[in-house]
């Protein structure tokens, strides 16, 4: 099955879920989150589907972001609900009792990192880059990602990345335990189906039941990513988000240098 946003195809029960605007770098609208919740649902759902990849199209960007455009037009409330919104798919990622794989094929910034943290584990090119540089916007990941990144690679780690808006390479990632192979990019998809080929040999119930259990080692009530939707929504509103936010679209760039950003003190944590 093919749309113009998301490229879905089937092979020897594993589904290749392929994010397909490779001329936005892929970056995460409103129309690729609606296609890819409907996806994941079918994933789930249908019996001759046993895992999935999800990957992106192009040669540069698993997915380089969010699209910021969507974000012009946004206050808090609605803000909040945009990165509510993200979460609740990517939770349906990360508690799919079927195993769902990022195969990370360039820029994975952003959402488009926060989306590989979703999955159950991540295998990635060697020019694969990772990194959530949403401050250089005057915000901070909205779907899930100080939660998810914290829990991958530790805090002390997670905030240095999330503070400085730092890309990390693939051999980083792996050091700090983010991916678990690194792998020339033509061998991508074929490595991350043949470790599902093993997987998917395996008892289903058996696989669900790991998923479930490993995920309780992580839960807190979900409390802080309520906490990162509602601090999302609130940065919308500042100098330093609507600068950030146009010089952005302005400049066209898949992330900005920190040194264009002007750092003025927000009452917004009293």
């Amino acid at each position: 099955m093919t749309s113009d946003i998301i490229v879905f195809e089937i092979q020897d029960q594993i589904a290749l879920i392929t994010i397909n605007r490779p001329d936005k770098l892929n970056a995460l609208n409103k129309a690729v989150f609606d296609e890819l919740d409907r996806l994941l649902d079918e994933v789930i759902e249908r019996s001759d589907i046993r895992s999935a990849i999800i990957t992106g199209a192009g040669e540069k960007a698993f997915v380089a972001g969010a699209d910021i455009s969507e974000f012009t037009s946004l206050d808090a409330p609605s803000g909040e609900a945009l990165a509510r919104r993200g979460q609740l798919v990517f939770d349906k990622i990360e508690n799919s009792p079927k195993i769902i794989v990022a195969a990370v094929n360039g820029y994975a910034l952003g959402g488009g990192c926060e989306l590989a943290m979703a999955c159950h584990f991540r295998v990635a090119s060697d020019n694969a880059k990772f990194g959530q540089p949403e401050v250089n916007l005057g915000l901070l990941p909205g779907y899930g990602g100080t939660q998810r990144l914290t829990q991958l690679i530790g805090k002390g780690r997670a905030i240095e990345l999330l503070a400085t808006g730092n890309m990390i390479d693939a051999l980083t990632a792996f050091n700090y335990g983010l991916v678990n192979h690194v792998v020339d990019r033509g061998q991508l998809i074929t490595k991350a189906k043949s470790i599902l080929a093993v997987i998917n040999a395996k008892a289903p119930l058996a696989i669900a039941a790991s998923v479930k259990a490993a995920q309780q080692a992580y839960d807190v009530n979900k409390t802080g990513y309520l906490a990162e939707a509602r601090l999302f929504g609130e940065l919308l509103q500042t100098d330093d988000c609507r600068e950030g936010v146009n010089a952005f679209m302005e400049k066209d760039l898949p992330f900005l240098k920190a040194d264009k950003m002007t750092r003025r003190s927000q009452n917004l944590f009293c």
